[in-house]
């Protein structure tokens, strides 16, 4: 019995020393706001497998508490702006996104975008120095032998500090504005003649107009929007790394690129190998309502409930358009469930009841919920899907008509636009999202393409962050295109060569044609004479 005890316990221990010695330290460089969401979830997955996480981030944020307890580390950098300054950006960033860019022309909107992300840049750009100028905190990173860092590129900076340390790196993203980081970093092929570039709202079915506003627009975001951006941190780049360099070139050194959609949102269009999708790692199935809550769901008999949220930046409206959409909710049989925190609308109906935070998962989980209100954030369409409920998009800013414009395209959404609607588009999307069956079967389908995968979209983001842990990198899925010229990339000096061999061959022939009329030639004319 007592030897039966010492075997136990010797395989115990050679258990752990196995676990121990898959384990490792994964350094993050985060981006806030909902991205924050989907990076937590991946983390707090490598710390219960017994990884040490540390991240890296700023002493001024938006949804990331790292005064918590929590199985994760924190490295708060403390950077030289207050947190006044860093609300008054994100509340820049509502006014110009919501009420100040619809009312400008093309032109002007271009303006008034660029001149805002001039102003993000230097605030990044402050974030990043307090960390790569800063010589006790970078000895002490380079100490501790971090064997993998995780980062979101929205936030440039984190594939210099990869860099100096010498750490092999993974980016997760949704998409870059324009699809830039991807395409010219990532080396990621993008046939605009049926790719939509991202924020165009565009599906891959164009018409010729279509693939002209797509052409546009690459060209928009390629060579103007970006400029001012890119030489910002390409100079900073050089300097810190003490050589000639470019924010693409270092960043494009990702060994794996996670992308946080999937076939069940994405157009079929061409990836490289080392480009995975883990959409919807952040869902889960629902939990139970508050029992208060749950009531007045269940309250809502045979109809059922619609969850209305716009997330987690838009936290109340204008007067004028709470009432307007409060009067349309009044008009419908379902009991809604609102996320808002402004003023009670003057026009709210008895079936609708307001909540300052909702469990939004849970919520779109229940089996009542017949319709789902969104601003058409990457999260809670994700949880949509998950749960195979149809949408009614409110898209406002940023990725949001990109999303809602494929959900539209598979038939699981009807759009209503905020700068334009009235009370009547609000009931016209609602009636018919809740009672068109198509829209629910294809949630549905939806729901099903997600759910039967090989591998969780969570176990996956997982697998290839160890994986590259493992391997210390993962270069056998790198594409040679990222070390070619981009006329090498485009075959330019192969085309310009067949040109140049055309042209002297065209020349050669026609010379040596010349050479033989004038010899022939003169000599019939002298037989002629003679």
């Amino acid at each position: 019995m007592r030897c039966e005890k010492w075997v136990s316990g010797i395989l115990v221990l050679q258990l752990c020393c196995a676990g121990c010695v898959l384990c490792g330290n994964v350094l993050v460089w985060p981006c806030d706001m909902s991205h924050w969401l989907n990076m937590k979830t991946i983390l707090e997955k490598l710390t219960e497998r017994g990884h040490y996480v540390m991240v890296l981030i700023s002493s001024h944020t938006f949804l990331v508490d790292y005064s918590e307890s929590s199985a994760l580390n924190f490295e708060v950098v403390s950077v030289p702006y207050d947190k006044d300054n860093a609300l008054d950006i994100l509340d820049d960033f509502l006014e110009l996104a919501v009420n100040v860019l619809p009312t400008l022309s093309l032109w002007q909107s271009a303006t008034k975008l660029q001149e805002f992300l001039a102003n993000t840049t230097e605030n990044m750009k402050l974030l990043c120095e307090s960390v790569v100028y800063n010589q006790t905190l970078m000895k002490k990173l380079q100490e501790t032998k971090y064997d993998v860092m995780v980062i979101d590129p929205v936030i440039p900076c984190g594939e210099l500090v990869a860099e100096l340390l010498a750490i092999p790196f993974v980016n997760t993203l949704r998409f870059s504005m324009g699809d830039i980081v991807e395409k010219y970093c990532g080396q990621l092929p993008v046939p605009l003649s049926y790719v939509p570039v991202s924020m165009g709202a565009l599906t891959d079915r164009m018409t010729f107009m279509e693939r002209l506003k797509n052409v546009i627009l690459s060209i928009f975001f390629n060579f103007w929007l970006h400029q001012y951006d890119f030489k910002v941190w390409d100079q900073l780049y050089s300097e810190a790394l003490g050589r000639p360099t470019t924010l693409c070139e270092t960043m494009g050194k990702a060994e794996i690129w996670l992308i946080r959609t999937y076939w069940d949102f994405e157009f079929p269009r061409p990836y490289l190998p080392n480009f995975e999708f883990v959409g919807g790692l952040h869902c889960k199935p629902a939990k139970p309502l508050p029992e208060e809550m749950e009531e007045f769901v269940q309250s809502s008999g045979e109809d059922g409930v619609v969850v209305f949220s716009l997330g987690s930046m838009v936290k109340n409206l204008s007067e004028a358009k709470a009432n307007l959409i409060a009067s349309a909710l009044a008009q419908i049989p379902q009991k809604v469930l609102w996320r808002y925190k402004g003023k009670t609308p003057a026009t709210l109906g008895s079936n609708t009841r307001l909540y300052d935070w909702i469990p939004q998962n849970d919520l779109l989980g229940h089996p009542k919920t017949k319709a789902f209100i969104t601003h058409g954030g990457t999260n809670g369409i994700y949880e949509a899907i998950y749960h195979g409920v149809p949408m009614v998009g409110v898209p406002m800013f940023a990725d949001q008509p990109d999303n809602i414009a494929h959900m539209k395209a598979k038939g699981a959404a009807v759009e209503v636009n905020m700068n334009t609607m009235t009370s009547a588009d609000w009931l016209s999307a609602l009636r018919t999202v809740i009672n068109d069956p198509s829209y629910k079967e294809n949630a549905m389908r939806l729901s099903r393409i997600h759910h039967d995968q090989p591998m969780k979209p969570l176990d996956r983001a997982v697998f290839w962050i160890e994986f590259v842990m493992r391997h210390k990198g993962a270069k056998h899925l790198r594409v040679a295109a990222h070390d070619l010229t981009w006329y090498q990339y485009h075959s330019l000096d192969v085309i310009g060569f067949l040109l140049a061999c055309i042209a002297t061959t065209i020349i050669l022939v026609t010379q040596c044609c010349l050479c033989v009329y004038h010899k022939f030639g003169k000599t019939g004319k002298k037989k002629k004479r003679e």
